[in-house]
């Protein structure tokens, strides 16, 4: 079982999550791993997953940005905070905690959603060696699946910035969407477009290149299902992670006999036997599955050259499920 932890965010702000260790010292071959949630998802969503991790070998950590979960201290409409706070101060304070706390092993990162992008974020990225993301991008509404993007737009982009003005917070847990969401993480999202630089509040122009500091190789994973993750929107943020090798993989749930998978389901225990190894395999020993269980687009590290315009990777290689491909 894992154990409740308190970890200062590096502004000194109170975060709360948990930590999965092997007994004995820390072993400089035993990665650790963060789990970064999707937006105002509580930490304990993962809670399987971060089990599956450890029973792999790894030590885990998970936690909760401010204003979520455990980290939620007294009333949302007081908090001031929004998606840099999470990347900036948040993820930059649990990566300080997993460098003083597992001293030596290699920092790895699963990204869920948004989490895929606060990593770039963080001053201290350069101290993640390897990525696992899950339908990451950061919600630029023109990104979302045809099919549902009216709706999409309706909900996050209309009425969630409108509940979010005139109550000071969104109490998203009573309208079923998710956890009660800060006012500022609210309009980051609501106003979001093709450059993230340009359109979250108090963004400084400059923060994109932050994310050329990270040089761990990426294994991006999107389900055909997924009305968030779809191949613009992945490949949108990928576009920002210039100096990392890349790989963005593509799953139908057909592949898998499944029904659908969507944006979430991905962390259900169901999924430990068909899913999970595929994060699993590319953590622990950067490989990717053979045969390929759906496309997939290669895009090479780029030294020295920032975020393309406008958030798209140069040019890769596509490899079908056939291929056999290892890094």
């Amino acid at each position: 079982m894992p154990e409740a932890i308190h970890v200062p965010a590096a502004d000194g702000h109170a975060l709360r999550g948990f930590a999965w260790r092997h007994a004995g010292p820390p072993a400089r071959a035993r990665p650790v791993v963060i789990v970064n949630s999707a937006t105002s998802v509580a930490c304990r969503y993962y809670e399987r997953f971060g089990n599956a991790l450890h029973e792999q070998g790894c030590d885990v950590l998970t936690y909760d940005y401010r204003g979520i979960g455990g980290s939620r201290h007294g009333p949302l409409r007081r908090l001031s905070a929004g998606w840099l706070d999470w990347g900036v101060h948040d993820f930059e304070g649990v990566l300080r905690y997993a460098a003083a706390n597992f001293p030596g092993q290699p920092i790895y990162v699963v990204g869920h959603s948004i989490g895929g992008f606060v990593i770039g974020l963080a001053p201290s990225a350069y101290l993640v060696e390897r990525i696992f993301t899950m339908g990451a991008q950061f919600a630029y509404w023109r990104d979302y699946a045809r099919h549902a993007r009216a709706r999409m737009f309706v909900r996050w982009h209309v009425a969630m910035p409108l509940i979010a003005r005139a109550l000071g917070y969104v109490p998203a847990k009573r309208l079923g969407w998710m956890e009660d969401t800060p006012k500022g993480v609210a309009l980051d999202w609501a106003r979001m477009g093709p450059r993230f630089e340009a359109s979250l509040r108090g963004a400084d122009p400059t923060l994109a290149s932050r994310f050329g500091q990270v040089r761990a190789p990426i294994l991006a994973l999107g389900v055909e299902d997924d009305p968030f993750g779809t191949v613009p929107a992945i490949d949108r943020l990928l576009g920002y992670y210039t100096r990392s090798e890349r790989h963005h993989l593509r799953l139908a749930p057909a592949a898998i006999s499944e029904a659908g998978i969507g944006h979430f389901a991905f962390f259900h225990q169901r999924f430990r036997a068909s899913l999970w190894p595929l994060a699993m395999d590319w953590l622990l020993r950067q490989r990717l599955p053979a045969p390929l269980p759906g496309p997939l687009t290669h895009y090479p590290a780029q030294d020295g050259i920032l975020a393309q315009e406008p958030g798209r990777p140069h040019p890769g290689t596509c490899l079908s499920p056939r291929d056999r491909n290892s890094p």
